[in-house]
Parts: structure tokens; C-alpha cells; sequence
């Protein structure tokens, strides 16, 4: 049963988060988050929205934590859903089974209360944008109008999309969302281009082949045509020495001592 409120009541609330939108810069694993106006830091707040992100994430992602109560706070905003947090996560059959009774019993519990902490604070996972839906990241439905948008903490997250929507703009599969850089940890796939070959010129002229690096030797600093003469048996006589064209005479005759 969703609870909805008046029209005019959906407009005021929407103008005040949208008004209250900033940017920050803090990082969330390397993804730059953002934030929103503040929501109260009462003590049922804080153990509602830390039941969320305990039960549904993977606990050692502060990522998919966020993720999780950027979810809470966006069915709190949408008018869809109860007003208050403690009232969308204990919503009948919509987060695990337990969530408002079962005891958090981990090392991780105070992460989790950190995580909780900064969205009542404002925080919020960019990625995530309007959606207000995730289920176990790997499963698959075969229904055509869920859009996903991000990865993390175990889940997968997802918007619904309208007929006329899904017509303008389309959906993304889960499939996809590694391609799109939506997976945490995870950076798109960026295609890295060849470098580039020696073309034939059309008209007859070839094209010179790109330089090879030479060979570091100890006569580097040489002259190239002294390091050549020296190696070669044409060598102009005049310009070797006696005991070089001696060497060069034997060389060309073949005779030995």
C-alpha cells in the first residue's frame, strides 16, 4: 500500500530538494558524491536507515552503502512511499525480512552507522540518481522497463521507466552497466588506438619508413661516417693507418703468416 500525498504538498517538497541540491567533493570510493539539504539525526533515523544499509549491503562497501540509503531518502522524497525513514524501511515485503527486529551483530556495525550518518547528513551516490529500487546484483527479470544505473554492495540498482520513456530513451540492461563505468571498482572499457603504420603514397613517392633507434655501443658519441670506415673493408687506404692496411691487404688476399 503506498501512501501519497497531495499534489500540492509533492510540488513544495520537490522545489525544496531540488533548491537545496550542491556539489561537494568529498570521495566515495573514488566516485565523487553529492548532496542535499540535511535530514534530522534523530536516534530512529539513524537506527532506520543503518537497518537498511546493514541488511541489504555488502557491509565492507561504503559505496553500496550509500547507494542503499540514497534509495531510502529518494522513496521518502517521492511521494510514492511513506514520509519518514523509519516508515519506507519498514514498509511491508520492500527490504529484508527482519530489518526493523533483527539484531546488527557485526564488526562492521560501526561503518555502517558512519555510512547512515552522512546521507542524514546530505550525502548522496550520484549514480543512483531518482532510483528507488535494487535487488541481488546477477539476478534477471524479464520485465522491459527497468533501467539499471549502478552496481554496487551486492546490488543492483534500477529505475522504472514508462512506456513513452522507455521510447525516448531507452534502457540499459544490467549487462551493460560494466561498459557504462557503473560498476563499483570498475572504470569503462576505453577502446586504446593503434599507432599509426606507414601508408603507400598514392602518386609514387614512397613514404619513408619511421626511424629505428640505433643500438647504444661505446662509440656512440662518434661520428656515424667514422664508425662506418672503421667496420668497412672499403676503406680508402689513404686514411688508414699502416698496421690497418696491413689487416686490409691480408683480409682482401686471404694469406697468413
Amino acid at each position: 500500500m503506498f501512501f501519497r500525498l497531495p499534489a500540492a504538498a509533492c510540488a513544495v517538497a520537490l522545489s525544496l530538494v531540488v533548491s537545496a541540491c550542491t556539489s561537494s567533493s568529498d570521495l566515495l570510493d573514488d566516485v565523487v558524491t553529492s548532496s542535499v539539504k540535511p535530514v534530522a539525526a534523530t536516534a530512529s533515523n539513524r537506527d532506520c536507515m543503518a537497518r537498511a544499509m546493514f541488511f541489504e549491503s555488502n557491509r565492507s562497501s561504503r559505496e553500496g552503502l550509500v547507494a542503499v540509503g540514497t534509495v531510502v531518502m529518494n522513496r521518502v522524497n517521492s511521494g510514492e512511499y511513506p514520509k519518514t525513514i523509519c516508515g519506507v524501511v519498514g514498509q511491508k515485503n520492500q527490504f529484508a525480512p527482519g530489518v526493523m527486529t533483527r539484531k546488527m551483530d557485526s564488526k562492521a556495525l560501526p561503518d555502517v552507522m558512519a555510512a547512515a550518518d552522512a546521507v542524514l547528513a546530505g550525502e548522496r551516490h550520484p549514480m543512483v540518481q531518482n532510483a528507488k529500487f535494487f535487488h541481488t546484483a546477477g539476478l534477471n527479470f524479464p520485465y522491459p522497463n527497468m533501467h539499471y544505473v549502478l552496481k554496487a554492495g551486492g546490488n543492483a540498482f534500477y529505475e522504472k521507466r514508462g512506456r513513452e520513456e522507455r521510447a525516448a530513451k531507452g534502457v540499459r540492461p544490467q549487462s551493460q552497466l560494466v561498459a557504462a563505468g557503473r560498476v563499483e571498482g570498475k572504470q569503462p572499457r576505453i577502446q586504446v588506438a593503434a599507432a599509426p603504420q606507414p601508408q603507400p603514397e598514392r602518386f609514387g613517392t614512397p613514404q619513408a619508413a619511421p626511424a629505428v633507434p640505433q643500438m647504444e655501443t661505446a662509440q656512440a658519441s662518434a661520428p656515424a661516417s667514422t664508425a662506418t670506415e672503421a667496420l668497412s673493408f672499403a676503406v680508402d687506404q689513404t686514411k688508414a693507418d699502416a698496421i690497418g692496411a696491413l689487416i686490409l691487404d691480408q683480409s682482401r688476399t686471404g694469406s697468413t703468416d
